[in-house]
């Protein structure tokens, strides 16, 4: 892409133009709402005030605030306090039309997040985690004198729902040891602080093939004891209602004006008044939106554009808002009344190129792979860079992204790869990744690497592997498991030694990991080995690129420090690059620094084109 040098860089200008979330609103207050942005360079919470358009900053911190929720009368504004991005801190709570803050909670002390409950009568439930006490929920009542524990277990579990009324609470928890598929228990609160069960919802204990279950909300009617769940009974989620009183379980038969089966994931919302569903659905890569009326069954199909629904909201008019995206297009929140709800100040950030879709066939079956070529020059084959995604339980879609548009813009063909792992594609594919961690996702990563060379798309010769979290995981195992296929690796905030990352991660990915893995390193050393990225640090034959967050509980500092240090030992060539957050930052400047550093790295280190190859390479213009 050709530019003025002294205009600043599309893709510079597309990590800068603001952005806005999807809207969260109160459930008493429909004219409250709160919403994430990053308007001052930092991603922070904004109170939007819809009945006078009012707009106001509710966070301001160094590395900026995204947790943040609203309080059923629309008074409050609930967010969680951490420290640089470690994720342990407390809840604080201010004004919605704006004052100091308070600790929310007195007497909690500080832990990871699982999960917030607020009451429309002021009942408040937090959901806590620590290594030393597992997963912990406390509740505290109007006028009660202070939070009182209502539940520990040392597997990780969290806060589902309250019901309309703060009687019943909804817990997804994880007692049985499988992370991976949760149950649902439905407790109600007594009046004194202690609990009772009412229900229970278990679709893993004693199965053979264990299925998940997940709370989606109570019905918002007073004294209507329906929850809304997704299950994974038919090998993928679907949602169905269980009334936790009687037990009553009803399928919702999901089918469009067709007849037809929707294919893929479905999840559900209620809309107001619980008459109606708003159905989310999730189909290779692509998202819609539909209405299901409970008392006929019928499915109707909401407008929205072919891409990636990032979100939706039913409102109390009627409406349904959501937020959009595609590859090529920036997002918006957006209406079905064909109006745009929030539009972030400033300019729209620079399009992007469409993504194709491409299926190749891998030793677990089809893989897809979202594809796209830059706009010159007009053929490959094109130095490629292979973007992993991070989870693992979490997949590519259709949607914008500034990272892949910046490869884009500099002459790299972007490919993406939803492995093995990956959601949207069913249970079965979600849950293949057991015991050869890392090792699975690989082979579909180099089924897909083997179609882009042999399409012509990408140059043998300068294929560059890279990703963040589970996805830099990846690039680090790829680069020593598959030392001949990549010129070089870009691994951000990555696992890196696996036995060193299971010791200092956060619980809840110490849970994720003993599923994942069948054990603990000390009772299944041998796997942990066999998919830790240090243990093929020797078989490394390409300059390798690290970016770490020193703050970071998910991937923690030390593990990376121990295969830095063993890359020194054996002289490997590398470059890291250490910053003062958590998991990522969530400061713009910050982010571009970052992407930055990789395309100099790559610029020094990414071999010439071969013969016949594009000749832009990694010396398009900025």
């Amino acid at each position: 892409m050709s530019e003025e040098k002294s205009a600043v860089p599309a893709w510079e200008q597309r990590f800068r133009a603001a952005r806005v979330s999807l809207p969260d609103w109160a459930d008493d207050a429909p004219d409250r709402a709160l919403y994430v942005s990053n308007a001052t360079g930092t991603y922070e919470v904004y109170a939007w005030d819809r009945a006078t358009g009012a707009h106001r900053q509710v966070t301001d911190r160094p590395n900026g605030t995204t947790d943040a929720e609203l309080s059923p009368d629309g008074d409050w504004v609930w967010w969680f306090d951490d420290h640089d991005g470690d994720e342990f801190g407390v809840w604080r709570r201010q004004p919605f039309a704006g004052g100091p803050d308070e600790e929310a909670v007195p007497g909690l002390a500080a832990s990871y997040s699982a999960g917030l409950a607020l009451g429309r009568d002021g009942t408040v439930v937090v959901g806590r985690s620590t290594d030393e006490d597992g997963t912990t929920l406390h509740l505290r009542r109007p006028g009660g004198a202070g939070p009182v524990e209502i539940y520990r277990h040392e597997e990780y579990g969290g806060v589902g729902d309250l019901s309309h009324d703060s009687t019943l609470l909804a817990i997804d928890h994880t007692e049985h040891g499988d992370a991976m598929h949760s149950a649902i228990r439905v407790v109600r609160l007594t009046g004194t602080g202690g609990v009772e069960t009412v229900a229970e919802l278990d679709e893993v204990t004693g199965r053979d093939e264990p299925r998940g279950v997940a709370c989606l909300g109570f019905a918002p009617v007073e004294g209507d004891t329906r929850l809304l769940v997704a299950h994974q009974r038919t090998g993928r989620w679907e949602p169905m209602i269980w009334d936790v009183a009687t037990g009553a379980e009803t399928a919702l038969p999901l089918r469009d004006e067709q007849g037809r089966e929707l294919p893929g994931d479905v999840s559900a919302q209620w809309r107001p008044g619980a008459g109606e569903l708003l159905v989310e659905h999730e189909y290779e890569a692509r998202s819609e939106l539909f209405s299901y009326t409970l008392a006929d069954g019928r499915l109707t199909r909401l407008d929205t554009p072919r891409g990636t629904v990032g979100g939706a909201t039913a409102r109390p008019d009627g409406t349904v808002e959501y937020l959009w995206s595609s590859a090529a297009e920036p997002s918006a929140v957006r209406s079905t009344a064909g109006t745009v709800v929030l539009r972030a100040p400033g300019s729209v950030p620079p399009r992007s190129v469409p993504v194709e879709d491409v299926w190749v066939d891998g030793p677990g079956g089809r893989v897809h792979a979202l594809v796209q070529r830059p706009t010159a020059p007009a053929h490959g084959p094109y130095p490629t860079v292979f973007e992993i995604h991070g989870g693992p339980t979490y997949h590519d879609s259709d949607a914008f992204a500034a990272g892949p548009a910046a490869w884009l813009d500099h002459g790299f063909a972007v490919v993406r790869v939803n492995y093995r792992g990956s959601t949207g594609y069913g249970q079965a594919w979600t849950d293949a990744l057991h015991e050869r961690v890392g090792l699975i996702e690989l082979e579909d990563i180099a089924a897909v690497r083997e179609w882009a060379v042999a399409s012509g798309l990408a140059d043998p010769a300068r294929l560059v592997l890279t990703g963040g979290s589970w996805g830099g995981y990846l690039t680090l195992l790829g680069i020593g498991v598959q030392p001949g296929s990549w010129a070089l690796g870009l691994a951000v905030v990555p696992v890196a030694d696996y036995h060193t990352a299971y010791a200092d991660e956060m619980e809840a990915l110490k849970s994720l990991d003993r599923t994942l893995f069948g054990g603990t390193p000390e009772e299944v050393p041998e796997r942990f080995t066999a998919s830790s990225p240090l243990t093929y640090v020797e078989q490394v034959r390409v300059p390798v690129y690290i970016s770490a967050g020193v703050n970071d509980p998910r991937c923690p500092i030390r593990q990376i420090e121990n295969y830095v240090e063993r890359l020194e030992e054996l002289g490997k060539p590398h470059e890291v690059y250490r910053y003062d957050a958590g998991h990522g930052s969530l400061v713009v400047e910050e982010r571009i620094k970052q992407l930055r550093l990789e395309i100099d790295f790559v610029r020094r280190h990414l071999p010439a084109a071969s013969a016949g190859a594009g000749a832009s390479g990694a010396g398009g213009t900025e």
